[in-house]
């Protein structure tokens, strides 16, 4: 009797009827642990404080900044949503055809399915036309270049500092490099600042000296390369009034981390206030294009401001 019990406990069938009692248990471990994770997800993306709120970017200062945080946070939601898919889907695969103890050789072997095959291609790729047009939107918007800025600026990159044409005032400004090796405390504060007021339309026209760099206020949402021979252009509104870091974000060399500047946009009565110290100070004309390593290409001249070529600055003006 005891030899016939133990020959039907390792009958298949009944080594079948246990495993399907386990199978229970196992799928509420697969549910539990897809619910800690959407529940994880849902924490993190919904959380009241204003960093998780705008997506983990820093706090925007300009007009553009609601459309390029909603545009960011759309994107990793879409993303979330098709990983949570994907990451259900596969658990659900490894759980319900996992393979048992009965099971003997392979399990049937599907060839194709076309169907699925061609849900798996259409929506990617009508997922990627969607965003790629939703980029190009929102890229035609930051770049839109409108006549007649209440400020123009050109944006001079050098190593391993900045230089500040206020094409419409006729002044200018200068940095060095930063020494923040030093250990020197307020180091911060001797940086070059470009001042900009504050709810007007600015347009920097960015140049550079010598090498490829890119012009970067962090607050400002965006950038752009400064090209050696070219000029590139953006436009911006800042919103709020406040010192803010900016840094060139393209490597140019030994000293690239040193290359940062601060950004104060002020009243419009403080950016008069400023323009008027460098004329006190004697900083008057444009720090002319002629002190660039190359030349501006044929054909790049006309996206400067007009009347740049001709600059009355002194010759021994910091380069």
């Amino acid at each position: 009797m005891h030899g016939t019990d133990h020959r039907e406990a390792d009958e298949p069938g009944l080594r079948s009827r246990s495993d399907q009692q386990k199978t229970p248990a196992g799928h509420r471990h697969s549910r539990i642990a897809f619910g800690a994770l959407l529940a994880v997800a849902t924490v993190v993306l919904t959380g009241c404080n204003a960093t998780v709120d705008r997506g983990f970017l820093p706090k925007g200062v300009t007009a553009v900044t609601p459309e390029v945080t909603d545009f960011w946070k759309a994107t990793w939601l879409w993303g979330l949503a098709v990983g949570v898919l994907v990451w259900g889907l596969t658990l659900y695969c490894v759980v319900r055809y996992r393979r048992k103890k009965s099971d003997t050789g392979l399990p049937p072997q599907l060839a194709y399915n076309v169907p699925i095959e061609i849900l798996y291609t259409v929506v990617p790729v009508f997922m990627v036309a969607v965003l790629f047009g939703k980029t190009v939107e929102l890229e035609n918007k930051i770049l839109d270049i409108q006549p007649n800025p209440n400020v123009t600026i050109n944006v001079v990159g050098k190593q391993w500092s900045w230089d500040f044409n206020y094409v419409g005032a006729d002044v200018y400004d200068t940095g060095i490099q930063a020494d923040l090796q030093s250990g020197k405390p307020g180091q911060e504060a001797d940086l070059p600042t470009l001042y900009l007021p504050v709810n007007e339309r600015v347009e920097f026209v960015l140049t550079t000296r010598d090498v490829i760099h890119s012009f970067w206020v962090v607050p400002f949402l965006q950038k752009m390369d400064m090209i050696p021979g070219k000029v590139n252009r953006f436009q911006v509104t800042p919103t709020q009034i406040g010192t803010f870091r900016g840094k060139c974000a393209e490597l140019c060399g030994a000293y690239h981390s040193d290359m940062l500047f601060n950004v104060k946009v002020v009243s419009k009565a403080d950016y008069e206030a400023h323009l008027q110290s460098l004329r006190d100070r004697g900083q008057v004309g444009f720090l002319s294009n002629a002190l660039n390593r190359s030349t501006l290409e044929p054909g790049q001249q006309q996206y400067l401001p007009e009347g740049v070529k001709e600059s009355d600055i002194k010759e021994d003006a910091t380069s």
